[in-house]
């Protein structure tokens, strides 16, 4: 009559096998990663939001499809914030006398930093990157 194996032995053949699937799996993930396909999806240079000229100084604008607000609170200084509100997630619909303000619950931001001026907003809008180059603003 044969013993049955052990439960310690049955447990760790099992983990090595889990853990030898999850390597196989890394492997081809790390692989497809730095295939072509994978990094000619993603521009290098960025997304081009506006020109400089369009950023009034001492306001903003926001770009509802890339859910940012760029701002301009001094000449030739360009900041970029999350167009997100982060009360409920309301989209952020302009920016007036130097606020960027929020249409749901009246939340507002500063153009300089983003900190919460008015409304429920809990914390200030996320900060994004973008680069200025010749006249061109784009999205990083």
């Amino acid at each position: 009559m044969t013993n049955p194996p052990a439960r310690r032995t049955v447990l760790g053949t099992g983990a090595a096998f889990l853990l030898a699937g999850c390597s196989k799996y890394g492997d081809s993930n790390s692989s497809s990663a730095a295939s072509p396909t994978a990094t000619t999806s993603k521009p290098s240079a960025g997304k081009e939001l506006a020109e400089k000229s369009d950023i009034p100084v001492g306001g903003g604008k926001v770009f509802k499809e890339q859910k940012v607000v760029v701002t301009q609170p001094k000449k030739g200084e360009f900041k970029a914030f999350s167009a997100i509100c982060t009360h409920q997630g309301c989209t952020v619909n302009k920016v007036a006398d130097g606020t960027i303000d929020c249409p749901c619950h009246g939340s507002k931001y500063r153009i300089t930093d983003a900190s919460v001026v008015a409304g429920p907003a809990p914390r200030p809008l996320p900060a994004k990157k973008i680069t200025v180059k010749g006249k061109s603003i784009f999205l990083a």
